[in-house]
């Protein structure tokens, strides 16, 4: 699951980082979303080594976004450490990446949503680093803006990589993943 807020205007802010890992993901192996309204959401099924998965983007904002795993997540009987959350990441400065197992939201509105709707938190997370303003009165307007060039490069190095990764993930080798993600060079 990416988290992101629907709709062109939201579309390359910092904030969607959750979407972007997801699209890249579709985009890699051949995917192709569609709207699903029972979800309230964007779906796609990719197979990585041969292994079936879905990918989904809510179409609600970010602070509902929960909703549309639960509802997945439901149907499909999906265990809660079967889901990989991607989500931007404020406490990280961009290009770093990082994949948690369980733990809180931090804040993270999304993150509040998706443990609420699920009823845990013991899901995977992709922290996708964007950087933090200084201070919290600007969170809202700094994670609604686009970054800048050189920053959106560091991104995007980031979610390559973690695309790379993927398959591991996919295979439950999360502690390789974490080691890979975990010491990769930025910049």
């Amino acid at each position: 699951m990416g988290l992101g807020n629907p709709g062109p205007a939201y579309e390359r802010t910092r904030h969607n980082a959750g979407f972007w890992f997801v699209d890249a993901l579709a985009q890699r192996y051949a995917g192709r979303f569609r709207v699903d309204p029972k979800l309230n959401a964007e779906t796609c099924q990719i197979s990585v080594d041969g292994q079936p998965l879905w990918l989904l983007k809510p179409l609600a904002f970010m602070n509902r976004s929960g909703h549309a795993v639960a509802r997945l997540a439901g149907f499909y009987k999906f265990p809660l450490p079967t889901i990989l959350v991607a989500h931007d990441e404020l406490d990280l400065p961009p290009g770093v990446v990082r994949l948690k197992r369980a733990g809180g939201h931090g804040g993270h509105n999304g993150l509040r949503d998706v443990i609420a709707q699920c009823g845990g938190n013991d899901f995977l997370r992709l922290r996708l680093g964007i950087g933090h303003p200084g201070t919290a009165a600007e969170v809202v307007d700094f994670v609604l803006r686009k970054a800048p060039a050189s920053e959106q490069a560091l991104i995007e190095q980031a979610l390559d990589d973690a695309v790379r990764a993927f398959p591991a993930v996919a295979r439950g080798e999360l502690d390789k993943v974490m080691n890979t993600l975990h010491s990769r060079a930025v910049g």
